[in-house]
This record gives structure tokens, C-alpha cells and sequence, in this order.
């Protein structure tokens, strides 16, 4: 049964990962329809990101209260019914309204299933895991692709992604029961309470805090996802201003980070077995730098597309590694609140990505290999403080 569960939970990364991708490769085609410059992207993603901020640090109490299960089947729910809502969009204003459930929805099963997954299974499971999520955000841009060069529009590749997401919503519906019966950490709500023994409750977000490295830790997720979110969100105009692409060839590009990443955690599941997080994490950093380097080379289409792969490359190991160390760096108690916080500095980093867009208008899309990089070295630093003040406590 236990199996059936972690089935359901990869499928669930999937659903997570499908509609990551989708703005940044359609809007190149959508800001025209629109009549909107390249920074409204922003106004959409930060509209996304701040539900999920919201989500997130309100997952301890949710988790604690009605289980994981059930946050999950409920949150992709969420996001399903609001890309259907994207899908029927005919005004910009309504990309920005339907975006609330969005990212609401994104939010919650993030939060809900990283803590699940680094309580329950190994770090190899994360790693391939958080592989899901990038088959889920590499298939969506061909998708779009897809949508744009038939002709039928980018309100197709979003109905398409929908349905996909109402299938898995479903599927997760139907597997509650296993999430019922397999739940092993007294406090969530499908664990039958013991007489006398009271629910553990939500810590309170000062306290959070207040945790040694935490700070650290928080402010590491934020330039991750600050950098990742950049490099997902505007591959596809970088490739149009850097590399000439035409916005259709663009689109079916911007998926090769996606490609990397996916790859990069694939491979990382069975680095698991030798290397520790920390020392993927710091593999993961300088491999980073490397594709940093490739697509800064001026108007070379090849080095363009290597780059994007060897960035995705390096970022693979990072996230998922971070969050499987979080309860034993942090302790078993505090790994819901503090994966919570650590997913909503990391929508806020997220945020970090639109804000590309001003600068791009007014600067240069050519730009994003210096803007990632700003990112990049506070992230290593960030990171290194993190460790040395955690060191005591275990060595992962």
C-alpha cells in the first residue's frame, strides 16, 4: 500500500511542476495578443507568487489540522480549476484575478508534500521526486509549443495542461485513504489520536526564526528560487533578444532548463547513495556558475542552448537537498513550520524574477546572466552560514 502512496506522491510532483513553465514560454505571443510590455509578465507572477507566500507559511496549521493528504488533493484542485480559468481568459485583468487561486492552490501542495516527503523517505526519493517536477515543467512548454505552431492559440496549451491537472486532481482524491493509513508522525490530522496525548501545536512564526540557521537557510531558498524562477520566467525573451529565435522556437527552448534540471535529479537520486546533501549542494553551485558562463557568450546559438541545459544542471541538487536535511538539521518538530517558511521565502525569491522584466525594459534582456549571477554568490554564502551554524548537529 505503502508503494501505491509513493506512486501517487511522484504523480502529485508532476502536477506541481506542469504549469511552471507555461507563462514564461507563452508570453512572448501572449503580451502581443494583450497589447502589454514584456514587464506585465511580472504583474502575473507576482500575483501567483504572493498566494503562494500566503499557502505556505499557513501550512504548518493546515498540515497539522486536516493532514497532508488532504492539503494536496485540495490545493491541486486549486491550481487545476485556475488554469482552466487561464485557458478561457479573453483580458489581461482576468489573468491577474485567476492567478489568486493559482497560486494559492501552488502553494499549499509544495509545502505539504516536501515536509511529507523529507519525513517519510530517503533523499534519493527527493531527489527523484523533485525529477517529477521537472518532467511535469518540461513537458508544458512543448505543450505550448505545441498549441502556438497549430495555430490554436495559447488558451489551448493552457486548457490542455488543465485537464491534465484535473486527471491528477482526481487521482489524489481517490489515494486519500493511503494517506490515512500510511501516516507515520503523530500530529498529523489522519493519525487517530492517543487518549490523553494532545495534538503538538502550529509554532508560531517569531519562533521560527528564533531556530539556529534558520535566517540563513531562508535567505538561500530566496536567491535560489530568485535565480531559478529568472532563468524559467525569461529564457525564452533572452533567446529572442540574445540569440534572434523566432518566440515559436523560443517556446520549445525555454523547456531545455526544464530538460537540465530533470535530468541533473534524476542523476542526483543515485549520487544520494554516496555523497552527502552538502557536498551535492556545493557540486550543484559550481555547475551553476559554469552555465552562467556559456550563455553570457554573445550571439552563439549553441553555447545559448548548452548553457541553459548545464544551468538547469547545477540547480537540480540544490533545492531538493536543502529541504531532505531540514529535519535533521533543524529537528523532526520544527520541519513542517520551517519547510513552510523555507517555501514562502522561496515564492518570495520567485518574486525576484518579474522584476527581471522592468529592468529588462529599461536596461536589455541581455542582462539576465548578470542578474542571475547577483543571486548566485549570496545563495553560496548564504548557504555556507547556514552549515556552520547547524554543524553540531548532524554532518548530512
Amino acid at each position: 500500500m505503502f508503494a501505491l502512496l509513493v506512486a501517487v506522491i511522484y504523480l502529485s510532483f508532476i502536477s506541481l511542476g506542469l504549469p511552471d513553465s507555461l507563462l514564461g514560454s507563452a508570453w512572448p505571443v501572449m503580451r502581443v495578443e494583450f497589447n502589454s510590455p514584456d514587464s506585465f509578465a511580472s504583474i502575473i507572477s507576482i500575483t501567483i507568487g504572493l498566494g503562494t507566500i500566503v499557502s505556505s507559511l499557513m501550512s504548518d496549521r493546515l498540515t497539522k489540522r486536516f493532514g497532508a493528504g488532504p492539503v494536496t488533493a485540495v490545493s491541486t484542485g486549486m491550481t487545476a480549476l485556475a488554469l482552466f480559468a487561464f485557458s478561457l481568459s479573453t483580458q489581461f485583468w482576468m489573468l491577474v484575478v485567476f492567478a489568486v487561486p493559482y497560486g494559492l492552490g501552488a502553494g499549499g501542495v509544495d509545502a505539504a508534500l516536501n515536509n511529507y516527503v523529507a519525513l517519510h523517505l530517503k533523499s534519493r526519493h527527493m531527489s527523484w521526486l523533485h525529477c517529477m517536477w521537472g518532467v511535469g515543467a518540461s513537458i508544458s512548454p512543448y505543450i505550448m509549443s505545441y498549441a502556438l505552431s497549430g495555430g490554436e492559440g495559447w488558451n489551448q496549451g493552457y486548457f490542455i495542461v488543465a485537464v491534465v491537472q484535473i486527471a491528477l486532481t482526481a487521482i489524489i482524491f481517490i489515494s486519500l485513504p493511503l494517506w490515512k493509513g500510511e501516516s507515520k508522525i503523530f500530529g498529523e490530522a489522519a493519525v487517530p489520536q492517543e487518549k490523553g496525548r494532545s495534538r503538538p501545536k502550529p509554532l508560531p512564526l517569531k519562533q521560527v526564526f528564533k531556530i539556529k540557521g534558520a535566517a540563513a537557510c531562508f535567505l538561500c531558498f530566496f536567491c535560489y528560487c530568485a535565480l531559478e524562477g529568472t532563468s524559467t520566467l525569461w529564457a525564452s525573451s533572452y533567446m529572442v533578444s540574445h540569440n534572434a529565435f523566432s518566440e515559436e522556437r523560443a517556446a520549445m527552448f525555454a523547456s531545455l532548463f526544464f530538460i537540465g534540471i530533470t535530468v541533473g535529479r534524476g542523476l542526483n537520486g543515485f549520487l544520494t547513495f554516496r555523497f552527502s546533501d552538502r557536498t551535492l549542494i556545493r557540486v550543484g553551485y559550481s555547475i551553476i556558475c559554469a552555465g552562467v558562463v556559456l550563455i553570457s557568450v554573445p550571439s552563439v546559438d549553441g553555447l545559448t542552448i548548452a548553457g541553459f541545459i548545464i544551468l538547469g544542471l547545477g540547480c537540480a541538487p540544490v533545492y531538493p537537498s536543502i529541504i531532505h536535511s531540514t529535519p535533521s538539521l533543524f529537528g523532526v518538530e520544527n520541519s513542517q513550520a520551517m519547510i513552510g517558511m523555507q517555501m514562502a521565502f522561496a515564492y518570495i525569491g520567485g518574486l525576484a524574477s518579474p522584476l527581471f522584466g522592468v529592468l529588462a525594459d529599461a536596461i536589455n534582456p541581455n542582462i539576465l546572466p548578470i542578474y542571475i549571477s547577483f543571486f548566485l554568490v549570496i545563495m553560496i554564502v548564504m548557504h555556507e552560514v547556514m552549515v556552520r551554524k547547524t554543524r553540531q548537529k548532524t554532518d548530512t
